[in-house]
């Protein structure tokens, strides 16, 4: 099972590092933040799956920590960004 949890979080690894190849070349604000988000989504799940694997369970306070500080940098970059330049979205 060990193995297997440690495959799985570097499978996760390798997948956050194409998205984040992708995702950075974005010209924008926004493409940047989904880059931040996406890390932050793939730090949580490598995190609790050596958590488990490791049996290290207050690991999973760190994941929680982590998931907390994506949400607040999501919200202060909304909160920063300039106010719509008109039209119904």
């Amino acid at each position: 099972m060990y193995s297997f949890m440690l495959g799985a979080a570097g499978f996760v690894l390798a997948v956050v590092a194409l998205g984040l190849a992708r995702v950075l070349r974005g010209p924008g604000r926004a493409d940047r933040m989904m880059a931040m988000q996406l890390l932050g989504t793939g730090g949580i799940a490598v995190l609790l799956l050596f958590s488990i694997a490791n049996s290290l369970y207050a690991v999973v306070d760190v994941a929680l920590v982590l998931a907390v500080l994506s949400v607040f940098a999501s919200v202060a970059l909304v909160e920063t960004a300039p106010p719509d330049s008109g039209g119904a979205a």
